[in-house]
Formats: C-alpha cells, sequence, structure tokens
C-alpha cells in the first residue's frame, strides 16, 4: 500500500511501538506485559493519550504477530484502508 511506518515513535510522554505518520495510526503490539488489570489500565490510559494527539490505535499480540503474521498484516492493511476512505 506504500505506506510508511516508524518505529519507536515518541507520542505525548510515550513511544509508540509503529506509527504511519501519513494516517496518523499507531500500531501498538501488546506481549505478556500486556495482561493484568494495572497493565490493560495503563494502555487505556496511554491510547488515550494517543488518541488526544489525533492518534487511531490498532492494537495486535506477540502471539498473533509470530503465529499469524499474513492475517495480521492483511487486517492492518484493511484498517489502513478504511482510515483512507
Amino acid at each position: 500500500m506504500g505506506l510508511k511506518f516508524v518505529r519507536q515513535h515518541p507520542i505525548a510522554s510515550y513511544f509508540a511501538d509503529f506509527v504511519c505518520r501519513d494516517l496518523m495510526l499507531v500500531v501498538e503490539v501488546d506481549g505478556a506485559t500486556h495482561v493484568t488489570d494495572a497493565e490493560r489500565a495503563a494502555d487505556k490510559i496511554r491510547q488515550a493519550d494517543f488518541e488526544k494527539q489525533g492518534y487511531i490505535v490498532f492494537r495486535v499480540t506477540n502471539p498473533d504477530v509470530y503465529t499469524n503474521l499474513d492475517r495480521v498484516l492483511m487486517s492492518l492493511a484493511e484498517f489502513a484502508k478504511s482510515r483512507r476512505a
């Protein structure tokens, strides 16, 4: 799709995993540190801060990236298409 992503991009007081600046799209890859209630609450705050800056967040898990990368990329492409529209 010709999209360009950067890694570890600073937004507000955080570093987003991946960012497509053209679409104002953040891709967050959640690993084992995102499973407790406290960690999920922190993720919600983080996402809200990204959204306050005008970004939209696409969230995936590490296991999905490792075992279903094609599906993750197809889902991301569809998400990006909807963002372009």
